[in-house]
């Protein structure tokens, strides 16, 4: 049974980026798949430093290992897709959900060819580059990118209220369903890996 691993990325343990998750992690359990909510908590997360320490060492995590990035990292790696969900905090993710995108792609969070959807939440706006800004990262480490119906937003300020958006669940609905087909689809196919060229880094600057 394939699994996904649903991050909340919001200080509200139950607040409307789970209620958001949660409508998606049903949808998911109704397809066969197992799923599992990662609440990143309240405790202060490290920005990445860009030492390369992770690189140097190649065990696939972070030097600092005093907060839940290497935890993360690991059960990102079990996992045979990604959903991350966060409010929209100034337009943007909280920065302690970024810092933890960040510092797993650089140490070598392993999420190449794992499906992966971005879960944005708002009260009024910001929605749309908020969920850009999540979907990102993972565009540039060759992670198949789940679509819905709409962007995957939805709508609420109090705990529980985006269950009535009633187009935001839809959305995370038919995103879980997508997931699942591609899920089901890639087992299916049996096929390698796409090739990855050794990487060229260009810079713009002589």
């Amino acid at each position: 049974m394939s699994k996904v691993l649903l991050i909340n990325g919001s200080p509200h343990k139950q607040g409307n980026t789970f209620t958001a998750l949660s409508e998606a992690a049903r949808e998911l359990e109704r397809q066969g798949l197992e799923t599992e909510i990662a609440w990143i908590g309240t405790k202060p997360i490290r920005g990445c430093i860009a030492c390369g320490t992770c690189k140097m060492k190649g065990n696939g995590h972070c030097v600092f290992d005093d907060d839940i990035c290497n935890e993360t990292i690991d059960r990102v790696n079990a996992a045979d897709a990604l959903i991350i969900g966060a409010p929209v905090y100034y337009g943007v993710p909280p920065g302690q959900t970024l810092a933890l995108i960040q510092r797993m792609l650089f140490a070598g969070a392993e999420v190449a060819n794992k499906p992966f959807a971005a879960v944005a939440i708002c009260r009024r706006g910001g929605s749309s580059a908020a969920f850009q800004t999540l979907q990102m990262p993972f565009q540039m480490v060759n992670a198949p990118i789940v679509t819905s119906q709409y962007w995957n937003i939805a709508f609420g300020l109090d705990p529980g209220e985006a269950a009535a958006d009633a187009e935001g669940m839809q959305t995370m609905r038919q995103m879980a369903r997508n997931m699942a087909w591609m899920l089901r689809s890639i087992a299916g196919a049996a096929l390698p890996a796409p090739e990855q060229e050794p990487w060229q880094p260009t810079h713009f600057i002589r």
